[in-house]
């Protein structure tokens, strides 16, 4: 379960709960007991994790981590004040109510278990690096291993450079001694590095909001649309899928899995264009009131040129469906690629302006350095990151947690 989402009461099976229908007061209510039992209608409000900006749009609950997800129940009226009576009606006096101890602060969902699962998939990259720290000195012969080991994690040499010369200037503010101590300020200056990564993926400002993936096949595309797909339907967001990966043998049956799974929706056809198959969805999507449509676009190799230019044609093609969509283009990068993953999101954003990103695979990769590579040369936005097969694998990216996980 994703720790961003915000726990809505289980809806019906024909759509979203309504609210209760709230009657006008009338012009001269009739007094009632002071001590008349509750109506059976009426409905507590709910704790919210979030209190939402002054400024949002109506209808819209902030969801940690996630974003506006649109509030199906709407705007509700405002609750009357505890012991409030009709105007002019007498109510027998009431002891004093004792002082209701103050309320807690919300605390996110504990992500301890996903740090913990995140450590272990790091732990090959971490390894390489945090083994330069076991000396007792530190000199250029510390800088010069680290050095080594950034670069075989595919940190890249821009950003290898970047970190080392921000490494060295914290030592020497810090006045550090300890190696144990330079550990941890490469851990600030890793997370300072890949904290531009960090945004909100955002449902709900749009109906249907339209997310167009992408990535070359194996790199875990279609199951990372299924386990978003399930952590949305979970939580009441009706999905919408669009099996527009044509060119892959068996794609179009391995989405409808997922599908099936999560009881959404699904449009397919056989052997059709990928650009029809999303148009249909699209309109769909309008046509239904969806609160999301998933487009699965095919596998492309950047290399493969007349494919990536299709790729460029659903895009173009959704933006007739819906003149505001694509609302996000997601890339799926495998984290063992390494530097390779760098050069696709290099082609595909050069093709297709991406507006976030999904890793998947950093479990048991040497490679996890590449991260700070894209922050470094292309610091676009990492929505998700997988660190394994498991629905609960998949978790949103937070630079400081990366960064200890990464190194401690």
């Amino acid at each position: 379960m994703f720790s961003f989402f915000k726990k809505k009461p289980a809806a019906p099976t024909t759509g979203f709960p309504q609210p209760p229908a709230v009657q006008p007061p009338s012009a001269a209510p009739a007094p009632q007991p002071a001590t008349a039992p509750a109506r059976p209608d009426t409905v507590a409000p709910e704790p919210v994790a979030a209190q939402a900006s002054q400024d949002s749009a109506p209808g819209m609950a902030a969801v940690p981590g996630l974003g506006w997800l649109r509030n199906p129940f709407g705007s509700r009226a405002p609750e009357a004040a505890p012991g409030a009576s009709p105007a002019g009606v007498p109510q027998a006096p009431q002891a004093p109510a004792p002082a209701a101890p103050e309320a807690a602060a919300p605390t996110p969902a504990p992500r301890e278990g996903w740090l913990d699962r995140l450590a272990s998939g790091l732990r090959k990259t971490g390894t390489s690096i945090t083994t330069v720290f076991t000396g007792t000195r530190i000199d250029d012969a510390l800088y010069e291993e680290l050095e080594e080991a950034l670069l075989m994690a595919d940190t890249g040499v821009k950003a290898t450079t970047h970190l080392l010369a921000d490494l060295k200037r914290r030592v020497k503010e810090a006045k550090a001694t300890d190696p144990a101590a330079v550990k941890g300020l490469l851990a600030d200056a890793l997370a300072d590095l890949l904290r531009p990564l960090e945004k909100s993926l955002v449902i709900g400002q749009h109906t249907p909001t339209v997310i167009m993936v992408a990535g070359v096949n194996g790199a875990g595309k279609t199951t990372s649309i299924g386990k978003l797909t399930k952590h949305l339907a979970d939580e009441g967001a009706s999905v919408l899928l669009a099996a527009a990966d044509t060119f892959r043998a068996a794609a179009r049956e391995q989405l409808g899995v997922w599908a099936h799974r999560n009881t959404v929706e699904i449009v397919s056809q056989e052997g059709g264009d990928p650009a029809a198959v999303s148009f249909d969805a699209v309109t769909a999507g309008r046509a239904r009131g969806k609160d999301v449509v998933l487009i699965d676009t095919a596998g492309r190799l950047p290399t493969q040129l007349h494919l990536m230019q299709e790729l460029q044609k659903i895009k173009r093609v959704v933006t007739k469906a819906d003149a505001t969509a694509p609302h996000e283009v997601l890339l799926v990068i495998d984290g063992n690629t390494g530097q390779n993953a760098l050069a696709q999101v290099r082609a595909f954003d050069d093709a297709l302006q991406l507006t976030g990103l999904i890793v998947t695979k950093l479990d048991g990769t040497a490679k996890g350095g590449v991260l700070a590579a894209i922050a470094q040369e292309r610091p676009i936005p990492v929505y998700f990151i997988g660190v394994g097969e498991k629905l609960e694998d998949l978790e949103t990216f937070n630079a400081r947690e990366f960064a200890q996980a990464l190194l401690f």
